[in-house]
């Protein structure tokens, strides 16, 4: 009895900590859910161990691969239902990004922020949102802006929620991202939210990153810095 009093007592310490932590990690967020303020506060921990698992996962990246449909060619509709023109990102690098207000990843949001500011001279970042996986992103246009404002303060462009993955109504700019006949080589669709994909100065794929690889990481700066 006595050592079940003491295992209860310590898994209510362990709660009231993890309680006080949240708290802590979210004092600045009043828009978020609780369920958001959990994932955000997990956030490091889970990028920990999907790192760990994913450590010996090989990068995907194209050195020679000609697109056989010009990236600018693509047209998007952007968060507010305006067309958004991919011509104007001529020589600019641009990393695409499917996102969700509800994921594991989506603190992800602060690292992207943080990257367009410190690399918007030579890159922009194009967040796609969609409900792809466990719909974990339910939320209109309107309400996911909302949210990227109110907590990420995020100013690089969204576009106008869509699906992502290859299935009927895939849009056009993944369409394009996910077939080795349009691209020139990838066929590797996003794995989860927060897939990311590089496209250089001149409009081609040039990398695949995971959802576990931070858009502050090593291996990120390096394809941007990469002529």
């Amino acid at each position: 009895m006595k050592q079940l009093k003491k295992i209860i007592a310590i898994i209510i310490s362990l709660a009231i900590a993890f309680t006080i932590y949240v708290f802590y990690v979210n004092r600045n967020n009043v828009n978020m859910t609780t369920r958001q303020k959990i994932l955000k506060a997990t956030y490091p921990a889970l990028m920990w161990f999907a790192r760990l698992k994913e450590k010996k996962t090989k990068p995907q990246a194209n050195e020679k691969a000609e697109p056989a449909i010009s990236f600018y060619s693509l047209q998007f509709a952007g968060n507010g239902g305006n067309l958004f023109d991919f011509a104007q990102l001529k020589g600019k690098k641009i990393l695409i990004v499917n996102t969700a207000s509800d994921c594991g990843y989506t603190d992800q949001y602060a690292d992207l922020q943080k990257l367009f500011e410190l690399q918007k001279s030579k890159l922009t970042i194009l967040a796609f949102p969609a409900n792809d996986f466990k719909e974990q992103e339910t939320a209109g246009d309107a309400e996911i802006a909302a949210f990227c404002k109110k907590n990420y303060a995020i100013t690089f462009p969204l576009m106008q929620k869509s699906t992502v993955i290859k299935t009927t109504g895939q849009n056009p700019v993944y369409q394009w991202l996910t077939n080795p006949a349009a691209n020139g080589w990838n066929s590797k669709a996003p794995s989860w939210n927060f897939s990311k994909y590089l496209i250089d100065e001149e409009g081609k794929l040039v990398n695949y990153f995971g959802p576990s690889v931070s858009p502050l990481s090593n291996e990120v700066a390096e394809a941007i810095a990469t002529k």
